[in-house]
């Protein structure tokens, strides 16, 4: 027998509910049934740009970062949680200037920005 939703009250509210807890998830699942998307907020501060990423679960030694002066990837595993984002930055950074905290499962990593341009001598 197929269920009548004019007979239920409540069906467009949980069905918006639904809709909103599925976008505030990313859209995304992972095995475990926690979202996958990780937070992060990213700072454009004078002279450096400062990300901040929250990843609940995570050990720091579970924790790897690459960055490349446009994009920062962060991944990282563990028994139940499992992240692999890659945040493109605002303006282009040195990425051998990078600093990372982890504390709590808050990760902090500022970069400096990275000259806009070289001076040519010309002779």
């Amino acid at each position: 027998m197929d269920r009548d939703d004019r007979d239920d009250p409540f069906g467009d509210i949980f069905d918006e509910i639904e809709r909103m807890m599925h976008g505030m998830a990313g859209g995304f699942e992972d095995r475990s049934g926690f979202a996958s998307e990780t937070h992060v907020d990213v700072y454009e501060e004078e002279g450096h740009i400062r990300l901040v990423a929250d990843l609940p679960g995570i050990e720091k030694d579970e924790l790897n970062l690459q960055c490349d002066g446009e994009t920062l990837t962060i991944s990282a595993a563990s028994d139940r949680r499992e992240y692999d984002e890659r945040v493109h930055l605002p303006v282009r950074v040195d990425e051998h200037s990078a600093k990372a905290t982890f504390n709590n499962g808050v990760l902090e990593v500022t970069f400096e920005k990275a000259d806009d341009s070289a001076s040519i001598d010309v002779r």
